[in-house]
């Protein structure tokens, strides 16, 4: 363990408490927000409890843990507790399998103390590791088997004057579409359709201003009207029985509380369907009190162990009590936000009020149809298996779209933990193929009583693998300090992660005084598996003892800079200083048209390189001598000139000499001209791209034949082999740089003769 964990547990401990919000700092918010998510969670407690083929009543009895007991406990100040669609599907086939509900509860208590497990052993970071594409996987498949269930309550089916047996429905098992067929209830028919079209269109009218009424809540009440208009005008219309909500009339709790059986404490299938409620509803509560934090106006963090714990404590009284398995959910939590909740009292009031509709409204509440709730249902399935949701996926490349398919078709064809467990294998093996994971590098540059000055540089590909340890690192910096995020060398960073460095430079960081500057981002990503890493010692290589070696070596790094492999050279400020006191390999003479950096172009270390510019590449009297006190006092080893194509100063002259032949000519065209290299009439007749590249070579040529003639002690120095002079032009598009002439010991005579 490291050794200044508990140190860093604290000051992330003191960072959530202070902006944190006492719970009654703002009743005013809170106690409209809480009747408003009552209002919500009413119809898909119920909803929800029917899609998982359990009693009615346990919906209601784990809506009012979540939102009273978790309430509590939980220091989630915005999210919201209560059965979740997400397990639906588990309670379905777990109910269905173990063949008694009383059994399921055991499996939910068991669940429940595995939790409170995982809290009490720190393992909420699971969730910052789960990649988002499993986690849309999970939920679109969820969404298939929602809208599948619902389907036979959504058409009232039923058998002569018998119900049909929902079960086989619900579950795996073929189900029997000949009595399908048989009786729809066009009563159902026409609720389903009514509900699901004031669903659809309800934020597209007017009736989106009515806080107070939820849409789900209006659904619900129509259904009841419409459904008692329909027993005294329309018979055949009318819906009863088992097409109706049946809870049971509470005379006291021990009417509506169901136990569990612990004489099958011993049954295997028990501890399976425990650890998988576990595994899922730990990875939902915690992915849903993320997405609750970034949609908190004040981005405050929720203590991921701490929810761990308050859900395992939910879900131990659910299984005691007769309830379905409890997460904290996300479209309450985000309608709880909408209606302005500041603290977790909202979430407390929206479970009592729950407690009251159980103890004084059960008469009412029988009185709703089944087929209100399902298009509820049906709606919140497609939001979660919507094809703009394939399509979105599909848009963010084949290494983001896979594991989502292969999780959502995995778990149909299997269940729910084994068909997350092979997502992610598959999410995994994309993840080692495109090498996803480099760390960051940290470095505080300037301390100060006022402020601390940091630099953080993102590495060369940024993953979900490195969200726990950027986020850790940025909400723990101190108040009053300077950041800057540097992503210039990054060539990927995954979507997560940009979104936790908007949030933080927005919000966290303006209502902590954080001045925040983030560098290099780019408009878009997209990764690149062919990039790889190399390692290399920051000193010039050992053998870098002649000119033709460093040419060749700086050649060499133009080619890892063309390929997309840089290496990292990295240095601290304390180590700057002792590093360039080392001998520059090369002065290099490029023109102030070329604003490319140097040492990337040639992938060279700090301080390798002694950068002169020269316009159109011609030198004079005065940057001679300068290159000649780099050479003979600095040590530098190779004079390059280096020019690019496409020179747009070139360029600009020769347009001017066209335009205006009378006027004098431009110093940059003046050697190439007097030597005859071009006339005006074959500048009108020829495309000038081609003409600003010779020119551009033959200044290259022209300046290291001057600095030769010119310079007595480089010509003697190049003679001896102690210093080398090449020219080389760049290929701006490719970034590729090409030798065109060298000048060492060997060929020296040629040019100085």
């Amino acid at each position: 363990m490291n050794k200044n964990q508990p140190f860093k547990d604290l000051i992330e401990k003191a960072n959530i408490e202070d902006i944190s919000r006492s719970i009654f700092s703002s009743p005013a918010k809170d106690i409209p927000a809480g009747i408003v998510v009552f209002l919500v969670a009413l119809p898909l407690c119920l909803g929800i409890a029917l899609a998982s083929g359990a009693p009615l009543i346990s919906g209601l009895i784990s809506g009012i843990i979540g939102g009273v007991v978790i309430g509590a406990i939980s220091q989630s100040h915005v999210s919201v507790s209560g059965p979740a669609a997400s397990l639906s599907a588990v309670v379905l086939i777990a109910i269905d399998r173990l063949e008694s509900f009383e059994i399921f509860l055991l499996a939910l208590f068991i669940g429940g103390i595995l939790q409170l497990g995982f809290g009490i052993l720190r393992a909420g970071l699971i969730a910052d590791y789960m990649p988002t594409n499993i986690i849309k996987g999970l939920l679109a498949a969820i969404g298939l088997i929602l809208i599948s269930s619902q389907i036979p309550y959504a058409l009232g089916v039923k058998k002569g004057n018998e119900a049909v047996d929902y079960s086989s429905y619900l579950s795996l098992n073929p189900p029997d579409f000949d009595a399908l067929l048989e009786s729809f209830s066009p009563g159902a028919i026409f609720l389903t359709v009514l509900s699901l079209g004031i669903l659809i269109f309800w934020d597209k009218t007017f009736l989106k201003r009515i806080k107070l009424l939820p849409p789900f809540l209006i659904v619900v009440i129509l259904g009841v009207i419409i459904n008692m208009i329909f027993k005294f005008t329309l018979p055949s219309f009318y819906l009863a029985g088992n097409q109706l909500v049946n809870i049971p009339e509470v005379e006291g709790w021990s009417s509506v509380i169901t136990f569990p059986d612990f004489s099958s404490i011993f049954n295997f299938q028990v501890w399976t369907y425990a650890f998988t409620i576990a595994l899922i509803a730990s990875i939902a509560s915690l992915l849903a009190i993320e997405a609750a934090d970034n949609l908190d106006p004040h981005k405050r963090r929720s203590p991921p162990n701490r929810e761990l714990v308050a859900q395992g404590v939910g879900n131990i009284l659910a299984g005691l009590l007769g309830g379905i398995p409890i997460t904290s959910v996300i479209v309450r939590s985000s309608v709880n936000i909408e209606a302005g909740a500041e603290t977790k009292l909202s979430t407390i009031i929206h479970g009592i009020l729950l407690t009251a509709s159980v103890l004084f409204l059960s008469s009412v509440i029988n009185l709703i149809p089944l087929a209100s709730l399902a298009a509820i249902l049906l709606l919140v399935g497609y939001k979660l298996a919507s094809v703009a949701i394939f399509r979105s996926m599909l848009a963010k490349g084949w290494s983001q779209f896979l594991p989502f398919a292969i999780t959502t078709v995995a778990i149909l064809l299997t269940d729910v933990l084994l068909g997350v467990l092979i997502g992610t294998a598959a999410s995994v093996f994309f993840l080692l193929r495109g090498n996803y994971y480099n760390p960051f590098f940290y470095e505080e540059t300037t301390k100060s009583k006022k402020k601390k000055s940091i630099r953080l540089e993102l590495s060369n590909e940024v993953s979900f693998l490195n969200k726990p340890a950027i986020k850790r690192k940025l909400w723990n910096l101190p108040k009053n300090s300077k950041v800057v995020i540097d992503a210039t060398f990054s060539s990927y960073i995954d979507r997560d992660v940009l979104g936790i460095l908007h949030d933080y430079q927005s919000t966290f960081a303006k209502e902590n005084d954080i001045e925040v500057n983030i560098i290099g981002l780019k408009e878009s990503y997209q990764h690149n598996s062919e990039i790889k890493l190399e390692s290399s010692s920051l000193d010039p290589k050992p053998n870098l003892t002649n000119p033709k070696a460093i040419l060749e070596y700086l050649m060499e790094g133009n080619q890892r800079y063309v390929a997309g492999n840089l290496v990292s050279r990295r240095l601290r400020n304390k180590e700057l200083m002792d590093f360039i006191k080392d001998a520059p390999l090369a002065v290099v003479i490029n023109c102030i048209d070329m604003r490319e950096p140097l040492n990337m172009l040639l992938n060279t270390g700090i301080g390798d390189l002694i950068p002169v510019k020269a316009a159109g590449n011609l030198v004079d009297t005065h940057l001679i001598h300068t290159i000649e006190m780099a050479c003979s006092f600095q040590g530098a080893q190779l004079v390059l000139l280096l020019g690019n194509n496409k020179n747009r100063l070139i360029k600009n002259a020769l347009i001017q000499q066209i335009k205006k032949p009378d006027d004098p000519i431009s110093h940059l065209l003046e050697p190439a001209f007097e030597a005859g290299l071009y006339s005006l009439e074959e500048l009108k007749d020829n495309n000038l791209n081609d003409w600003t590249d010779k020119i551009t070579v033959f200044n290259l040529d022209y300046s290291k034949n001057k600095i030769l003639k010119e310079n007595p002690l480089l010509q003697k120095q190049i003679r001896s082999g102690s210093v080398g002079m090449a020219t080389a032009l760049l290929e701006r598009k490719t970034g590729a740089i090409q030798i065109l002439d060298s000048e060492m010991h060997v060929n020296a005579h040629k040019s100085i003769s």
